[in-house]
């Protein structure tokens, strides 16, 4: 999404994702009348996991659709019904776009989708925030974490997500479900892998809080206000469950660890002078904001949350491979030198 509903950064929609645009319209038109006669359908650019889409209405209305990828998927992934769920629970509570409509029936476009409002706002893909001043910077990373210390501390039993995930064991869980992700996608022999799979459940800790979290918290992830340094919408919960706080809080300082630029990274950037706060002074003030002390074991958090990041990049290269992305990026395997700075933090090697 861009800064303008006018102007936003769509191209038309690549053959591999076509769908029968008649059928949609058709089937819109019964969910959402205000719709209109006619219906223009492109596709954002980017994207490695659920292909996303602005429609355009003739009545001049936006909405954004977003739905699975084609061909097979792994096991638990893509689950666009459980992203439509939370979203819609969450409205009031947490900035999010309107949910419009869900369709579960994979004849209507081949597959499950939900559409939602188009909203206009930034999204920040640069985390060095270039261009800004220290005063701003300092305002957005702020908010980042206002926001998701208050999606920690709603109720989710009182917004209907009591059953939107199993409460406890959440590392154990997690762990399982990544290891078991990663060997599915597998193309390849990764020893630090293999470490991590063996070292990570002893290393996991007693703290069994629960709240929800996102899954994928950083700063691409979010919409800001067109000019406020604030954010006006919490996007991509396709990983959301009911889990455990401290995991959400560690992948989004993952920031100040990340070499990758297309994911994220604060490498060269003079944090002092720039406004940005330290992994350090980010983390505390979180831990202010929930009442918590100190976190222990900040290392098992973090190897953990690189080791998740390992497994997905293990998923989208397989996938790349496949030639089933919505992107036409470089089949790169990113897990590999992930896995290895995640072993090397787990056993306190940096």
């Amino acid at each position: 999404m861009s800064a303008t509903a006018t102007d936003p950064p769509v191209r038309d929609v690549v053959d591999k994702h076509r769908f029968d645009e008649a059928r949609l319209h058709a089937w819109l038109k019964a969910e959402l009348p205000e719709i209109g006669d006619t219906l223009r359908v492109r596709q954002f650019q980017g994207g490695a996991s659920n292909p996303t889409f602005l429609l355009t209405s003739g009545t001049g209305r936006h909405y954004v659709l977003r739905k699975k990828p084609p061909g097979q998927l792994l096991s638990s992934a893509h689950q666009v019904d459980r992203e439509y769920r939370v979203m819609k629970a969450l409205g009031g509570h947490i900035p999010v776009p309107k949910m419009r409509a869900l369709c579960e029936d994979p004849e209507v476009i081949g597959t499950a989708f939900y559409v939602m409002d188009y909203l206009e706002g930034r999204i920040f893909r640069d985390a060095s925030l270039p261009g800004m001043t220290p005063a701003e910077r300092t305002a957005i990373y702020d908010d980042l974490n206002a926001t998701l210390a208050k999606l920690h501390q709603v109720d989710f039993e009182a917004v209907g997500l009591g059953d939107y995930g199993r409460h406890g064991s959440y590392f154990e869980r997690q762990v399982a479900r990544w290891t078991r992700q990663y060997r599915d996608a597998a193309t390849e022999t990764i020893p630090a892998m293999d470490a991590l799979i063996e070292a990570l459940p002893a290393r996991i800790p007693a703290d069994q809080s629960v709240s929800i979290a996102h899954g994928d918290y950083r700063l691409e992830n979010v919409m800001f206000h067109p000019t406020e340094p604030r954010i006006i919408a919490v996007l991509d919960w396709e990983l959301s469950t009911i889990g455990h706080p401290l995991a959400d809080i560690a992948y989004n300082a993952f920031i100040w660890r990340s070499h990758s630029p297309s994911w994220g990274s604060l490498d060269g950037v003079d944090l002092a002078a720039s406004g940005i706060p330290t992994e350090a002074e980010y983390v505390a003030a979180y831990c202010r904001r929930t009442g918590r002390g100190e976190i222990p074991d900040w290392p098992f958090l973090m190897a953990f949350s690189i080791f998740r990041l390992a497994s997905i990049s293990q998923g989208v290269y397989a996938r790349t491979l496949a030639g089933v992305l919505a992107s036409e990026r470089e089949a790169v395997n990113g897990c590999p030198p992930l896995a290895e700075q995640a072993l090397v933090i787990l056993e306190g090697r940096e």
